[in-house]
């Protein structure tokens, strides 16, 4: 083609290029958590590097606190594509994928650095809950460690599974209120946000959370009592929708998939002390008595769990028993 056609026609090509070449991609990310609490601050280190080493060209906006999404609500937000990206409890897949409840199974894992060796990338029970939670049409970037649950009393320090009969506990996902139920206590599940709100009521008596959680969501101002049962790892994971991902350059991909390698590292190898610290912290800021468990109280409470196994077997079918079996072998 020749003439002014084709001048108008190259000049618009080139003006779509220039704009498209300068135009930001916005990656906005629903957090449940305050923004200062260590995986607020995690997203945060996510979101430095993803801008610098794009010089700005990918923007990461971030919604905390439960701003945009609660977090059982932030699976499907993201599959969807109603939101970019997300930060969710893994057990929140579980609905749709059961066998991600693995680390949720009662005094599986009991300790931070056989954690850290099977959520590693690369390990057989990472890259299958990577795989399940891919599924959904969330893609998984990274996994931030919640520490080890620890149970919270109003009145009295839940020392024995005994301690739950007939009351009211605050508990998060599926595995969890079975886990209640199983003690014969009466679970109610309530998103992590609104915790204080049901603690301050008064309406549970008892109720399971990380430690970091205690002091970035103020939990000692509403309970007074702390129990380390270490009785679940608590993981959250970042996802992406899939469909997003896939529409990347990937240029933009090697960037994101660095920064989240990267800030994943980072936590996983500081959270042992994040832990410590933050128990220290309580102890000398709050008026929260510490508990741990004695040998025979947790004996009781392992074989108060045990019912919870075989459902879980039962709902995840080959592919729980599969991760259950890796699993077994820290122990």
């Amino acid at each position: 083609m020749k003439g002014p056609w084709a001048a108008v026609i190259v000049a618009t090509a080139i003006a779509a290029f220039s704009q498209s070449a300068s135009a930001e991609r916005i990656l906005r990310l629903t957090l449940q958590l305050p923004i200062t609490n260590v995986l607020g601050q995690n997203v945060t280190a996510f979101k430095e590097i993803v801008e610098r080493e794009s010089n700005g060209e990918i923007k990461v906006e971030i919604y905390p606190s439960a701003e945009l999404y609660m977090d059982k609500e932030v699976p499907q937000a993201v599959s969807s594509g109603s939101i970019e990206m997300g930060v969710a409890p893994v057990t929140r897949f579980s609905h749709q994928r059961p066998a991600v409840n693995l680390f949720n199974l009662p005094f599986l894992f009991v300790n931070n650095e056989d954690i850290a060796v099977a959520t590693a990338p690369g390990h057989p029970i990472r890259t299958a809950l990577d795989r399940e939670i891919l599924t959904t049409g969330a893609r998984p970037l990274w996994w931030q460690p919640f520490g080890l649950a620890v149970m919270l009393g109003r009145e009295e320090a839940p020392l024995r599974p005994d301690s739950l009969k007939a009351r009211k506990t605050r508990v998060f996902g599926n595995t969890m209120r079975e886990f209640v139920a199983a003690v014969g206590g009466d679970p109610l599940p309530v998103s992590g946000s609104k915790q204080y709100q049901y603690y301050e009521r008064g309406d549970v008596d008892f109720g399971m959370t990380g430690i970091t959680a205690v002091k970035s969501r103020r939990l000692y101002e509403v309970m007074r009592h702390i129990v380390t049962t270490n009785h679940a790892a608590l993981e959250f994971v970042v996802v992406i929708n899939e469909v997003l991902w896939n529409d990347l350059s990937e240029w933009e991909r090697a960037i994101i998939k660095q920064a989240a390698a990267e800030v994943e590292q980072d936590l996983r190898m500081s959270y042992r002390s994040i832990h410590e610290e933050t128990l220290d912290w309580i102890a000398a800021n709050t008026t929260m008595e510490i508990k741990d468990l004695d040998a025979e109280q947790l004996s009781a409470w392992r074989d108060a769990a045990a019912p919870v196994y075989d459902s879980y077997i039962e709902r995840a079918g080959q592919v729980g028993k599969e991760l259950l079996g890796e699993a077994q072998k820290f122990q």
